[in-house]
């Protein structure tokens, strides 16, 4: 009785974490680049009430046996994130952008040089998903807090429309306000901003206000994580890399990265039907747990009233 009561216990405290999560989701089904979180079950340590012997053919011996256990419950054996990408929202506005794929948008504070591609995890850099961005008052491609977005710097022009982007080189900070026109030169030339266009390819053009000259900025990286889940979520929609994360691999659009979709901001990929069902079938679990204890609860009174 002692057990089943202690089992119910820990199926309560599964069952309101399961519901944390479920809460979660919802909360964040209205929010920019969310992965919805399952919670999973695992049953508790059993203690052997009989335990399990081979069996012995020889003449005088008995055969085998098997191990008769009783659990303790259910534990929340981990939390997992749905990583799939989510639907896509039309803001049409020239900054917003969102990655068609399982990549990431690199952001993070100023460093004090270029990043190494290769060393991302120990640079104080971050992943996100979310590409609200904006110009700052010094030209940089921010995001919504404040985060420089990573990317390429260009490099020459030919003069025949082809603008090469520096895609071997470490990353830096993007900056709109200096860029490269296609006159063969590859000179750097400060901008006045007049409007800007990104590509499906992460390239910026921004076009001069004074000018009406279009100058290649740069290139958006991207980052693709062997193991999503390894990803561990700082505040808002940044991520760190975890140490299980796997390998991160770092350069421009290609197919395995997915398009960069400029006028468009990826929604939460919470289904809200699932996730009701969900907290039905926790609810019930939930309620099936206080029962048992109620029960247990019961045979124990009558096991003192035994006395009477």
């Amino acid at each position: 009785m002692i057990r089943s009561m202690q089992s119910a216990i820990a199926g309560l405290k599964s069952h309101q974490t399961k519901m944390d999560v479920i809460g979660n989701n919802i909360a964040n089904v209205n929010t920019w680049g969310y992965k919805s979180k399952s919670a999973n079950f695992a049953d508790a340590m059993y203690q052997n009430y009989i335990t399990g012997a081979a069996g012995n053919a020889t003449a005088g011996n008995l055969g085998g046996i098997n191990a008769s256990q009783i659990g303790y419950g259910a534990n929340v054996s981990s939390i997992t994130s749905n990583s799939e990408t989510g639907t896509q929202s039309y803001t049409g506005r020239a900054f917003d952008c969102m990655i068609d794929g399982p990549a990431y948008f690199i952001v993070g504070p100023m460093g004090a040089g270029a990043v190494d591609p290769d060393d991302l995890a120990g640079s104080g850099l971050s992943l996100s998903r979310v590409g609200i961005f904006n110009m700052d008052s010094n030209g940089y491609l921010v995001d919504d807090q404040g985060n420089y977005v990573y990317g390429y710097t260009t490099g020459t022009g030919d003069g025949n429309g082809n603008i090469t982007v520096n895609t071997g080189t470490d990353l830096q900070p993007i900056r709109l306000n200096i860029g490269i026109a296609d006159d063969g030169a590859g000179t750097p030339t400060p901008i006045t901003y007049s409007s800007v266009k990104i590509g499906t390819d992460g390239i910026i053009t921004v076009v001069d206000k004074d000018s009406n000259q279009a100058y290649v900025v740069g290139q958006i990286a991207l980052a693709t994580v062997e193991n999503v889940n390894g990803l561990e979520q700082d505040s808002g929609f940044l991520y760190e890399i975890g140490d299980n994360a796997g390998n991160v691999d770092v350069g421009v659009q290609t197919a395995a990265t997915g398009r960069v979709l400029s006028g468009y901001l990826e929604m939460s990929n919470v289904d809200l039907a699932t996730e009701m069902s969900y907290m039905i079938t926790t609810q019930r679990g939930y309620q099936a747990n206080t029962r048992m204890i109620t029960v247990s609860d019961q045979m124990l009174e009558e096991l003192v009233n035994m006395k009477r």
